[in-house]
């Protein structure tokens, strides 16, 4: 019996031998994966922050010419003339008279005018729409006034004629004379 005991332990040592070499091996093997599979080489990253301005591609220098021509184009759309008559006869009768007013052709924008007595706020007059070109020369008052002079402010509305948004407004004093 001697005999077996000294087996016995020649075994448990090559099992004990055998799973160290496995071990190692399961080391080795999963180090072979990780740095041949699973390691990627570092790559430097450039990193840029902000928008840059790309290359020209095809704008080209505008002549003096060409300035000057969208200079103007830019200061005629920025510029308003208005026109009104500084009186306007009224028939007391009829409320109907004569008042000139007038969008020029060189104006870009349509207006409305609505004219309001300064005293009492209330409003005289709308034009409705007048185009660039375009002339009101006969009035039918909207609010019935007595025979007498009457001290009115004229605004003009401009407004934009693709948007219907209104740009701005003038005014000009104007006097109503009802006879």
């Amino acid at each position: 019996m001697k005999h077996e005991a000294p087996q016995e332990e020649k075994k448990s040592k090559k099992k004990r031998l055998l799973i160290l070499l496995l071990c190692l091996l399961l080391v080795v093997g999963s180090y072979g994966v990780y740095h041949f599979f699973l390691n990627k080489p570092k790559e430097n990253v450039s990193v840029i922050s902000g928008d840059f301005l790309p290359k020209n591609k095809d704008a080209k220098k505008m002549s003096d010419k060409e300035i000057a021509k969208f200079a103007q184009k830019k200061a005629d759309a920025s510029q308003f003339n208005m026109m009104i008559g500084s009186k306007a006869e009224i028939d007391g009768q009829s409320q109907k008279g004569k008042l000139n007013i007038k969008n020029p052709q060189t104006n870009v924008y349509p207006v409305n005018v609505v004219i309001t007595d300064d005293q009492t706020g209330a409003v005289i007059y709308t034009s409705g729409a007048i185009e660039p070109g375009e002339e009101v020369s006969n009035v039918q008052l909207e609010k019935k006034l007595e025979k007498g002079t009457y001290r009115a402010t004229a605004r003009f509305s401009l407004y934009d004629s693709k948007t219907k948004a209104k740009k701005g407004e003038v005014a000009a004093a104007v006097n109503i004379i009802v006879s």
